[in-house]
């Protein structure tokens, strides 16, 4: 059997060449940016064996957070040390973040521009299909044993009809998935050496560092305008948020939107899948629809100058949700190896994954009925919720772009990219002709 045996170590230039480009194309998703930096990284240049890099995308989906993000970050500090890890993982968001940022500025601008908004509908249309194709492929890979499928279940009735917190539901399903690990002995070809060896106290400093790098500036706006003020609410949600961040961004949607449009107010539902869509046609990771909320938040709910509360807001958003993948990755990075190794861990993960499948499901339902339907109304039966639609408010041409949309995915299996520009172009045209007539 051949092997793939990892090349010369780069230098720091090489590396930084390879990081931006990586930063550029990560398009498609954490399972379309993974197999990016699996190709460019293991199998065209060599830089780290495809064991190592399996372990630490294992130990990485353990985490809170944008894992494609953390993997790089990790392969950057296994060859270039902690220089390394920053800027691999900084080149893979700052890309994407800039270009959300711009979109999110011409979106507050412009976003009421009736052509505009045609165009948002067929985002918006096409991310509920890109949402069901994700849900399909986790389920695909995830689901495998009966009591997967039970997890999966429970997660779903937890949070559609019982409202049960999310971090509730993850840690449940990480504790059930720990508990029901059988012991397995890794064999020789799925073990790797250990990485370089660290105290006890060097990880303790490494943690206090990095807490201190991701708290002192949220904290310090935080005493600048004040408790009741947007940007402290903004800091104190998404940095809850990078904590129970489990099972990538589509996991996380659900409860993001329905805190920013149900309890703070920054936003509609509408609104959320526009950032989405937003997200979804940038490179970087899909969690970067927190800048465009927290840029929102800031520019309706922080004052004068809006545009300057808008672009602190998203920065708030963007350094409550990616500074802790620094803390995580830099802290756990030199104990990875032996983690990958533990079956209760691995159990642990196996629950998690599960119960993204249940909360995914449940994501696709909440954005379906508010794109499909002007009104939805929730009904509480004692401890059961039940959101039901007003038939009579469906939207046929959001309904009709959906159609598009899933036979781009799912018929002719054109990109992501491609699917939101062409449902885009679609509702636009539309728009036109509907006016002009």
């Amino acid at each position: 059997m051949t092997t793939i045996q990892p090349a010369p170590k780069p230098t720091f230039r090489e590396a930084l060449g390879l990081w931006t480009k990586i930063g550029f194309l990560s398009f498609g998703g954490p399972a379309g940016q993974i197999a990016l930096m699996h190709r460019m990284l293991v199998e065209e240049h060599g830089w780290i064996r495809p064991q190592r890099f399996l372990h630490a995308l294992n130990f990485c989906m353990l985490l809170p957070g944008p894992e494609a993000m953390q993997l790089a970050t990790y392969i950057g500090w296994r060859l270039h040390g902690t220089l390394g890890g920053l800027t691999a993982g900084l080149l893979f968001v700052l890309p994407g973040a800039l270009v959300v940022l711009c979109l999110s500025i011409a979106y507050v601008l412009f976003g009421k521009v009736p052509a505009v908004e045609a165009a948002f509908l067929g985002v918006k249309a096409a991310v509920l299909v890109i949402v069901i194709e994700a849900l399909i492929r986790v389920a695909r890979r995830t689901l495998h044993q009966s009591y997967d499928w039970a997890i999966a279940f429970g997660a779903f009735v937890a949070i559609f009809f019982l409202s049960v917190p999310f971090p509730i539901i993850i840690l449940g399903a990480a504790l059930i998935g720990f508990l029901l690990a059988k012991n397995h002995i890794p064999s020789e070809a799925e073990q790797a050496d250990d990485g370089p060896p660290v105290t006890p106290l060097q990880t303790i400093k490494t943690a206090a560092l990095w807490l201190a790098i991701w708290l002192v500036p949220l904290l310090s706006v935080g005493a600048l305008f004040g408790r009741d003020h947007v940007t402290t609410d903004i800091s104190l949600f998404f940095s809850k948020l990078a904590l129970v961040a489990f099972g990538g961004a589509y996991s996380l949607l659900a409860y993001m939107a329905q805190q920013a449009v149900e309890t703070y107010g920054w936003l509609t539902a509408g609104e959320m899948l526009d950032g989405l869509g937003l997200a979804e046609t940038t490179p970087g990771p899909l969690i970067l629809v927190t800048e465009f909320v927290g840029f929102l938040a800031g520019y309706r709910q922080g004052g004068e100058p809006a545009l300057a509360f808008g672009l602190l807001g998203a920065g708030l958003a963007l350094w409550a949700t990616f500074v802790p993948s620094f803390l995580f990755i830099f802290t756990g990075a030199p104990y990875v190896e032996r983690l990958s190794a533990n079956p209760k861990l691995a159990g642990a993960l196996r629950g998690v994954t599960a119960a993204v499948v249940g909360v995914i499901l449940n994501l696709s339902l909440w954005f379906s009925l508010h794109v499909l339907f002007a009104r939805v109304e929730d009904r509480w039966y004692g401890p059961l919720r039940l959101s039901l639609p007003d038939f009579g408010s469906l939207n046929v041409e959001a309904a009709l772009l959906g159609i598009l949309a899933a036979i781009l995915l799912f018929g002719i299996r054109l990109g992501i990219v491609g699917t939101l520009a062409i449902t885009a172009a679609a509702s636009l045209i539309w728009a036109l002709l509907t006016n002009g007539g």
